[in-house]
């Protein structure tokens, strides 16, 4: 062998061992410094419902899985192979998504699962990370679903004929120190207020249809009526319990939550409330809710009113770039709707500001 070759074979061997020991270097899921970290198996860090589940209500049962690191789609679809349901030996029909953007894949039943069933939902080892590297071994988790699922009825603010009290009144809600806009924002169906704070910006080139209330009584009440709500949804009982980014789902009516394991929630694509025009949904979301600017959307399906959604957020919520949203935000501290969003509902903030620009709020009507 000639001094040439020799010389060519050290420094590709000399790369190659960079490259293994640099982070992320020819690892897209960025494993770090382990030469073997790309073909590391991938694990599934949580599942919903959680293993183990009690009383899941049948026609709302929300099978997933996230995974560790991106895997490869074409391995994780339908019909349902890799990730599949059982109930007494048998498979249940449904149908398989994964988002990308989340490595969180989701099983879809077909029709509403069996009352009062043990179910078994299995990932196998056919599911593969973008390396082809397999799970490994097959991934297990089991629930059990209740006799009937009890209707979920918000309860009314007293004194009043709605769940919000006076606050239904309002399209935009907030406490200090402003509620302002940007650009041509347009507030249709209700009114504009906000107490103990008296400052509202923007409006014009802003309209609304309805009326403005800055620091006066019926703000005021409002923000009484928003607090006795926001505790009403906080202690709504039951709740299954979220994924991180909720893009993708499609949720019947019912109560979801996060947890402090895992207090915030995103919605990266659609996540779609399907569900009869008396179904009601709420949101108990520990921390923060955000929305991917540009890539997300609540959509209403099977009749399902906006009106009947409820999103009991513990700090914030930010609804990003030319979003849409449906539902009721009720927030601890403050409300953002990025540039173009469009809001079906209302935003309502206890104790901060509600921030806004160009957007179009679709204000829908009280009992």
């Amino acid at each position: 062998m000639n001094k040439f070759k020799l010389n060519k074979i050290l420094i590709t061997a000399l790369l190659l061992s960079v490259a293994a020991f640099t982070p992320g270097c020819g690892d897209p899921d960025g494993n770090g410094f382990a030469p073997t970290a790309p073909i590391a198996p991938p694990t599934v860090t949580s599942v919903t419902p959680p293993n183990g589940t009690l009383l899941v209500c049948p026609n709302a049962a929300v099978v997933t899985a996230t995974f560790s690191k991106a895997m490869n789609p074409a391995t994780i679809n339908s019909p349902a192979t890799t990730f599949t349901l059982t109930a007494n030996g048998a498979n249940v029909p449904g149908t398989v998504t994964y988002v990308a953007a989340t490595n969180v894949a989701t099983f879809t039943p077909t029709a509403v699962l069996a009352p009062s069933t043990p179910f078994t939902a299995t990932i196998t080892t056919g599911a593969t990370d973008t390396f082809g590297n397999a799970l490994a071994a097959n991934f297990v988790w089991t629930f059990t679903t209740s006799a009937v699922c009890p209707p979920i009825v918000p309860p009314i603010v007293p004194g009043s004929a709605s769940p919000l009290g006076t606050a239904c009144n309002f399209g935009i809600l907030g406490a200090t120190p402003v509620v302002s806009s940007v650009g041509l924002t347009k507030i249709l169906g209700g009114d504009v207020g906000i107490w103990p704070a008296a400052s509202v910006t923007g409006f014009p080139p802003a309209t609304l249809t309805g009326a403005t209330h800055l620091g006066d009584a019926v703000a005021q009440t409002a923000q009484g009526d928003l607090t006795v709500a926001y505790n009403n949804m906080a202690g709504a009982a039951g709740g299954q319990v979220l994924p991180a980014d909720a893009g993708g789902l499609t949720l019947a009516p019912g109560v979801y939550k996060t947890t402090s394991a895992q207090p915030t929630l995103g919605i990266t694509g659609n996540l779609t409330l399907a569900g009869p025009a008396t179904g009601v949904w709420i949101f108990q979301i520990v921390s923060s809710l955000t929305t991917a600017s540009g890539n997300s959307q609540v959509i209403m399906s099977g009749g399902g009113l906006s009106k009947n959604v409820f999103w009991q957020v513990g700090s914030s919520a930010t609804l990003g770039t030319n979003t849409t949203f449906a539902g009721n935000i009720l927030a601890q501290a403050s409300i953002t709707a990025a540039t173009g969003a469009t809001l079906n509902g209302r935003a309502l903030a206890r104790t901060g500001a509600v921030t806004l620009d160009s957007n179009t709020v679709n204000v829908p009507p009280c009992p």
